[in-house]
């Protein structure tokens, strides 16, 4: 199996520095041994104006059978575990190469120049031979939405033949200008696979969190979604319904982020006053912080924190003792965790705060133990029959002693001038409730976990339509904490 990374440079930024990105010196070819060969990376060609890295893969096809991990067949299909197209043809294999030889440059590290690794370059990648089950209109529709332009010319069966037709593989050719070298290594880590439909390892759970680790900023929003997933996940429909969920979350998370700046607006063109009026959002945060204030808690979840707005509220007050921002996005909690500035601060104020990735979808052993949980303008972003799941993970697994949940009053929608009729306060909300039917779902939940709840406005309290806001408090049957 053969690939080659080129860029292109100039005095100020030679090519060179691909080196750097790939943390593999441009005078040296080195080997590396794996379970299934030898890898091999070197340099064609060195020099400030271009650059090409070559990553060449050695397959012994009898070793990988003997270690048990050929693709098997039929006991008269045995000899096809031993003639395939296993050393010739970028796979699975190629793609777990390229995360063991390049794992710095994967995830974006580069020690000797931090600066290098978020700088988009010019990019071309090769690849001569590269199975593609639904052919060249596959790969375009694979690699295009990416940011590449794509070349994938389909290899004949026999070029002496031309009547036999083209086989399953093409000669790849991608080449882009916006895009990380990164950002390059995690597409093919993935595509690379699922073009070719198949995988030499079994698919176990956590290639669930490998897809969304490396898939991350592009996999969400990508139109062949469910094609990637399925083929990733060899078609193990347990892991990809897993897999789509989490996706959808990790969506939602991100959209969720523009809501804030639509309600201010929102709220800043409905007042008539010449004061400049309290964004509802703040107003949300503080009514939060004074519930919170209000149960005594001490240790404290966000649940679904996004960029860490509140997160950093509760930060400044001392009488949180730890405060826990859980969000399934990991760009999301990137940039929460630049807007506390963790890696800046001291010792004894980072050991307050974390940030994890988590669904809140599932259970999760993390979250146990905690006086509180805030659910922030969550719920809505939930399709309905999924939110019992949530209501489990947090009223029935986690079970904090105080639970602040805030979310739309749909009724007021009207108050707004910018909103259409009929129409929810953001694409993403999959429902907005009126005041008498958060007060029954609130209720019903308290019922079945033995919480009590109560409920208050937060925002202008309208006589007609109630208030842009709602929040309920639920708090914890005293009976379980004196048996706790």
């Amino acid at each position: 199996m053969f690939l080659t990374i080129t860029t292109t440079g100039t005095t100020e930024r030679p090519a060179t520095d691909l080196g750097f990105l790939l943390h593999k010196h441009p005078d040296k070819a080195q080997a590396f041994s794996t379970s299934y060969g030898t890898a091999h990376v070197l340099y064609p060609e060195a020099e400030p104006q271009r650059c090409t890295a070559a990553l060449l893969l050695e397959v012994d096809a009898v070793a990988l059978v003997r270690r048990g991990k050929g693709r098997g067949g039929a006991p008269d299909a045995a000899l096809a575990q031993y003639v395939n197209d296993r050393p010739y043809a970028a796979s699975s294999l190629l793609a777990v190469a390229l995360s063991a030889v390049f794992s710095s440059a994967l995830r974006g590290v580069c020690k000797a120049r931090p600066d290098l690794p978020e700088q988009p370059r010019p990019l071309r990648i090769e690849v001569p031979a590269l199975p593609a089950r639904g052919g060249p209109d596959l790969v375009r529709r694979l690699f295009e939405p990416l940011g590449w332009a794509v070349t994938a010319e389909p290899v004949p069966l026999d070029s002496e033949f031309p009547e036999w037709g083209d086989s399953r593989y093409v000669r790849l050719v991608l080449e882009a200008d916006t895009l990380t070298v990164a950002e390059a290594l995690r597409h093919l880590y993935v595509l690379l696979p699922v073009l070719d439909d198949a995988k030499h390892y079994w698919v176990a759970p956590d290639e669930v969190d490998k897809l969304l680790r490396v898939g991350e900023g592009w996999l969400p929003g990508h139109p062949e979604q469910k094609l990637i997933t399925s083929r990733y996940l060899s078609r193990r429909w347990s892991l990809t319904r897993q897999a789509l969920e989490r996706l959808e979350l990790v969506r939602l998370a991100e959209a969720d982020d523009s809501e804030v700046e639509e309600l201010d607006n929102a709220v800043e063109a409905e007042t008539e006053t010449e004061e400049k009026p309290t964004p509802l959002a703040v107003q949300r945060r503080d009514a939060i912080l004074a519930a919170l204030r209000e149960s005594g808690a001490a240790r404290v979840l966000d649940l679904g924190c996004g960029q860490g707005q509140l997160v950093q509220a509760l930060h400044k007050d001392v009488r949180f003792t730890e405060i826990v921002g859980v969000d399934v996005s990991l760009r999301a909690l990137a940039i929460a965790a630049r807007r506390l500035k963790l890696d800046r601060m001291g010792e004894r104020q980072a050991s307050r705060v974390r940030l994890v990735q988590g669904s809140l979808a599932y259970t999760d052993k993390r979250l146990a133990g905690y006086d509180a949980a805030v659910l922030s303008e969550v719920v809505e972003h939930l399709d309905l029959p999924r939110l019992p799941a949530l209501e489990y993970a947090v009223f029935g697994a986690a079970r904090p002693r105080t639970v602040l949940v805030t979310t739309p009053n749909v009724e007021y929608n009207v108050r707004w001038e910018s909103l259409p009729a009929g129409h929810v306060r953001h694409s993403d909300h999959r429902f907005e409730w009126t005041r008498a039917e958060f007060r029954a779902w609130a209720g019903e939940v308290a019922e079945r976990h033995g919480y009590s709840v109560e409920f208050r406005p937060v925002g202008p309290d309208d006589p007609e339509v109630g208030p842009p806001t709602q929040m309920a408090v639920f708090v914890r049957a005293d009976k379980e904490e004196k048996a706790a």
